[in-house]
């Protein structure tokens, strides 16, 4: 995964090379977005003090899944909603941003990296609303304007 710092590093972290046929800075230019996602989240549940957090769980489970064309996967320590987690977010440059909640590790994998994918393919993050998955349909936060230049 490339970091922000330019350096293609694995889910451990360490420094490695770009995908085949790709100059980091190639791949960089792609990216055009970022899902945030909380990996303090509990989920609503007790902190058993053992083991990863559902948010973490749900980070690593979206870094296996791939990111889509012109999105960063990031973790988050906490996107502060706290009663709606497993909590992310998408944002980009000149877009409106988005927090959803209530995502589920289990099975909203697939849906949650369909939706990132559309959101980076929008040109002002407003994706048409028929074609968002239904998680982003029911389960949105908070939509929060562009940044003003």
């Amino acid at each position: 995964m490339l970091r922000a710092d330019g350096v293609f590093r694995d889910q451990l972290g360490q420094a490695s090379l770009p995908p085949r046929g790709h100059s980091a800075r190639e791949r960089k230019a792609r990216v055009t977005v970022t899902l945030h996602v909380c990996i303090t989240c509990r989920r609503g549940l007790p902190d058993a003090g053992e083991g990863p957090r559902p948010g973490a769980e749900l980070h690593a489970a979206l870094l296996d899944g791939g990111a889509p064309e012109g999105v960063r996967i990031v973790s988050a320590e906490c996107l502060s909603a706290c009663d709606n987690g497993c909590n992310i977010a998408l944002s980009g440059p000149g877009r409106w941003s988005y927090v959803y909640g209530h995502m589920d590790p289990a099975k909203d994998v697939p849906d949650i990296l369909a939706g990132a994918a559309a959101y980076a393919k929008s040109s002002d993050g407003i994706v048409p609303w028929r074609e968002r998955p239904q998680i982003f349909r029911k389960q949105s936060l908070a939509r929060i304007p562009p940044m003003e230049t």
